[in-house]
């Protein structure tokens, strides 16, 4: 199988990538690599004799097609998109052009090329997307896969309309699709823009570690490569036209989330405990949604996915690489918008 991974360069894309190239499927990652992402990610597979880099744009309908002309995939594992509400808040723009406007026109590149192989049916269109399109649960409940869409951020209504593009075209022209919907995500390789990079780095630095709010918002925690996992799994043995919720089964405020990788900092940097002394509340986000949650029965009892990593083991490992790979994330702070409050314009 040829896999054609969007988005193989960022954090959840470089996870599937290292996964599918050492479980010997041949992978191309097409990647823009827009500020975000980074080839380092994907360095321990670069050599393999499996695995090809393109750089290409999901706005360039062009250097689509030749992708495909050129490597025939059988499937698609799509990941790219603009994933940072803040930045959302702050140049919505972006995430319309490339999370709306790029699924489109990859999901039109890959029903010509499904056409044009006689409509195979083993190929596959995974498009990968949040949990925040389901909006903002209360103090009960989980998210389902029918749970209604209400989106609250330009982030997460950019994603809810691409998931009901790749509906749309699976009820209208066949076009064989799986969906999936997760948690929020942690682990190695984290750009440092979100909440655990952001608490490790600035704890290890000795700055203000912001804390939305009173950090009362509820979260699933999903470690990256369980995640990883779980999307290759639902590649190859989900139903067609189905979707998948892929949850860590690990719920936490994000004031304790914090507090966590901090306990775990004083262990491991003793000399400059405590940590949790940084913790500094600052404005919360407008429109901060209070909780997600998600039912991952689905994928449970049907293809026999769960997480294997706990929060605790998980955020301990974390930890452990941003200390031993500082030469992987110093260059990443020099990136535009890196440590400033971005998302306070509304």
């Amino acid at each position: 199988m040829t896999l054609l991974v969007t988005g193989g360069a960022g954090f959840i894309g470089s996870a599937v990538v290292r996964q599918a190239v050492a479980a010997g499927r041949d992978v191309v990652n097409l990647d823009a690599l827009t500020y975000a992402a980074c080839l380092e990610n994907v360095a321990t597979v670069a050599e393999a004799p499996n695995y090809t880099f393109v750089e290409a744009d999901l706005r360039d309908r062009a250097a689509l097609d030749r992708v495909f002309a050129e490597h025939a995939p059988d499937a698609v594992m799509h990941l790219a998109a603009e994933s940072h509400v803040d930045r959302s808040i702050d140049g919505p723009s972006a995430f319309v052009e490339t999370n709306v406007t790029g699924t489109f026109n990859l999901l039109e590149a890959a029903r010509d090329h499904w056409i044009a192989r006689g409509r195979p049916e083993a190929f596959r269109f995974h498009h990968i997307s949040t949990d925040e399109v389901f909006g903002s649960l209360g103090p009960e409940g989980q998210f389902t896969e029918e749970t209604p869409y209400d989106p609250r951020s330009p982030y997460s209504a950019s994603k809810a309309a691409s998931d009901h593009l790749v509906r749309a075209w699976h009820e209208t022209y066949g076009l064989p699709i799986l969906l999936t919907n997760c948690s929020n995500n942690y682990g190695p390789y984290h750009f440092p823009e979100k909440l655990v990079p952001v608490t490790i780095l600035n704890a290890i630095h000795g700055r203000p570690i912001p804390v939305y709010g009173a950090g009362e918002n509820v979260r699933d925690w999903l470690f990256v490569e369980d995640h990883a996992d779980a999307l290759l799994t639902v590649l190859t043995r989900g139903e067609v036209g189905r979707s998948y919720n892929i949850g860590g089964n690990a719920e936490a405020r994000n004031i304790d989330l914090v507090r966590a990788i901090c306990a775990i900092l004083d262990r491991l940097r003793s000399d400059s405990a405590p940590h949790a002394d940084l913790i500094t509340f600052v404005t919360d986000r407008p429109g901060h949604d209070a909780r997600y949650a998600i039912d991952a029965s689905r994928i449970r009892d049907e293809l026999g996915w769960r997480p294997s990593v706990t929060l605790e083991d998980g955020l301990e490992r974390t930890v452990r690489w941003y200390l031993e790979n500082e030469a992987w994330w110093r260059p990443l702070l020099d990136r535009q918008g890196v440590g400033d409050r971005l998302g306070v314009r509304a």
